[in-house]
């Protein structure tokens, strides 16, 4: 009996979920700078913002997966469910955190305005503000979804040919 030969390749569906978590990161260029007018490369390795990259790396991974495999195969379920929990989790709780961390540093800034009202109340600013930036509005979370429901179908699609 021949023994088959290893396969070194990645797993299509990482690399598919990958690039679509890349394109989103690097759209949020594009988004910020017409929400704004400026450029600012950050948003390319920032949480938050328009579209998803949460979103697009689980829908593009379930889509992947149902093309291939069909909808009613336990893989795609898997999937599914996973990019449900995570989409959930970033429009949601992550969100609700990052509001919480703004009106933290709002009560901060405030603080720091009474303690110079009051020299004998001691109080010792923090050297960084928390992070706000963390979870997506609804509208950011479809979008990221819809851009990974497109890459997941289209690299099955040329995996396919």
């Amino acid at each position: 009996m021949k023994t088959p030969k290893p396969d070194y390749r990645m797993n299509r569906g990482i690399l598919t979920a990958i690039g679509a978590i890349g394109l989103a990161q690097g759209l949020k260029i594009l988004t910020h700078k017409k929400v704004t007018g400026n450029w600012d490369v950050k948003k390319a390795i920032s949480t938050g913002g328009m579209p998803s990259s949460h979103s697009a790396g689980v829908s593009a991974l379930a889509s992947y997966v149902a093309a291939n495999k069909g909808f009613r195969h336990t893989e795609t379920a898997l999937s599914v469910t996973f990019g449900i929990i995570v989409m959930y989790d970033a429009q949601g709780i992550r969100r609700h955190t990052g509001e919480i961390a703004q009106l933290v540093n709002d009560l901060e800034d405030q603080f720091s305005k009474i303690s110079g009202e009051f020299p004998s109340y001691e109080y010792i600013e923090r050297e960084k503000e928390l992070k706000e930036l963390l979870g997506h509005q609804p509208v950011e979370v479809a979008a990221g979804a819809l851009l990974g429901t497109v890459c997941g179908i289209i690299s099955a699609k040329i995996e396919g040919k």
